[in-house]
């Protein structure tokens, strides 16, 4: 399988090279040269498959330079019920991904957060902290990981990659603007190789930054920098395996359809789904929910794609969504304009000058529906109502940001075909968010009884201004 960059560099590397660089030499984001196809007969054959099977057989499509059996190891060892342990009571953690009806047959939740950082992060990220592990020892290499993170992206990142051998990782994260949960989580680790940097500004600075050390040739190379943001397209990768599971979970037969509904920031968790329906999963509805950074939703009902400055972007109570300008939906639009990297190398251009695009008149957003989105947005009143009714109603507590999943699920369930079952995408689980817990429901959030007491660890972070220039010295002094 070679790769190809949305911005048309001519280089078409295979998956062990962009696993180790991020961004494409021309600031492009990698995809595949085309979607492999699941035949049916392949759909029936992974019915019952567990999920570590599940993943070799889908990133087998994806991963031509790893020997089988090496990368059937790897998803062996990633996707385990050790790793995956925090599942509702009465789900099966064994299941890994186990879908938590709240209407049977209906209407659930995809739970993506038993991981060790509770967050939907960890489904991608395990796996990328091995893989490194497996290509770097095999190349005798090393890397230097630059991250940004609005909350939950650190975390598992860190987590994935504490105590790795020749892995460095410098993540940045918004100063003040995660929950006290998520920031205990990144900075009372006290691995060696582990570097936390809170940047006074929103997460888009801190990605702003990210981008353009990568964008630096000569530093990228001389100081090995790699990515794990949903930038790095192994990280999209992982995640369509979820999409599957979750298909086999709500249907009886390959015959039946199913829906997502999609909590959104970088749009990286939702292009996982677009991918996975254009191997033909059969996708009736992906429904892209936002919180009151609503750039994409936005997007999808207007054709105009305009991120907002830091100034106008709001901090809100799912923080993991104050993003407003999604790197990942630049892989969607590579295929809504047909593939045509000139026509997307020439939208970034006006985007990443500070501007935006307009495709309502084109034919390109005449096709959108081939791709079967649909969007809404929440608020802070909105979510903290749902979260509310779905505990009185099903009994079940959720976080923050699967809330906003389920209110534009609720509200977009018009859209969504007769008989269709309809899954809600869970991003974390309420511990993370105790604050927002307390306003809804009037009492503390579930937390697993290793995680307590993790805000009074002590924490490990450098404050620094949005400076690109201070944040290579601050790397180049630690490699």
């Amino acid at each position: 399988m070679k790769y190809l960059s949305t911005r048309g560099h001519a280089a078409r590397p295979e998956f062990c090279d962009i696993l180790l660089g991020g961004l494409a030499p021309d600031g492009g984001l990698y995809l595949p040269e085309s979607y492999p196809q699941i035949s049916r007969a392949e759909l029936d054959a992974w019915r019952s498959l567990s999920y570590a099977d599940l993943a070799f057989a889908i990133l087998s499509k994806f991963i031509t330079d790893i020997p089988a059996a090496d990368l059937k190891t790897i998803c062996d060892r990633t996707y385990t019920a050790e790793v995956y342990r925090f599942a509702r009571p009465g789900d099966d953690a064994a299941e890994i991904t186990p879908v938590h009806w709240l209407e049977a047959g209906k209407f659930g939740l995809l739970e993506l957060s038993n991981g060790p950082t509770l967050a939907f992060k960890d489904m991608a990220m395990q796996l990328l902290g091995n893989l490194f592990e497996y290509v770097l020892e095999r190349r005798g290499e090393t890397i230097n990981i630059l991250g940004a993170t609005s909350g939950d992206t650190g975390s598992a990142a860190e987590y994935a990659m504490r105590g790795k051998h020749a892995v460095r990782v410098f993540m940045l994260s918004p100063h003040g603007k995660m929950s006290a949960f998520q920031r205990a989580q990144m900075y009372s680790l006290q691995d060696e190789n582990i570097h936390n940097i809170a940047v006074t500004g929103m997460f888009d600075d801190a990605q702003d930054i990210v981008k353009a050390v990568s964008n630096d040739a000569a530093f990228k190379a001389k100081y090995k920098i790699g990515a794990v943001n949903s930038i790095n397209w192994a990280r999209v990768a992982a995640q369509i395996v979820y999409y599957f599971k979750g298909y086999f979970a709500a249907t009886k037969s390959n015959d039946e359809q199913v829906a997502f509904c999609v909590p959104s920031g970088n749009f990286g968790n939702i292009c996982a789904g677009h991918i996975a329906r254009q191997m033909g999963l059969p996708v009736a509805r992906l429904i892209l929910a936002t919180n009151e950074n609503d750039v994409l939703d936005e997007f999808f009902r207007t054709g105009v794609y305009r991120p907002r400055k830091a100034a106008e972007t709001h901090v809100t109570s799912s923080p993991s969504m104050d993003i407003s300008k999604a790197s990942n939906f630049e892989r969607f639009v590579f295929d809504l304009v047909g593939r045509n990297p000139e026509r997307v190398a020439e939208l970034w251009k006006a985007v990443d000058a500070g501007g935006a695009f307009d495709l309502s008149a084109s034919a390109d957003f005449a096709r959108i529906g081939d791709f079967a989105f649909v969007s809404g947005g929440s608020s802070h009143a909105g979510r903290v109502a749902t979260i509310r009714k779905v505990f009185e109603q099903y009994g079940t507590m959720i976080d923050t940001h699967t809330a906003d999943g389920v209110k534009v699920a609720w509200d977009c369930a018009g859209s969504v075909p007769a008989g269709v079952p309809l899954l809600v995408l869970e991003t974390a689980l309420p511990a993370k968010f105790a604050e927002t817990i307390r306003e809804a429901l009037g009492r503390e959030p579930e937390r697993p009884a290793e995680l307590e007491g993790i805000e009074k660890l002590p924490q490990r972070v450098e404050l620094m201004a949005p400076d690109v220039e201070a944040v290579k010295r601050f790397i180049a002094e630690r490699v």
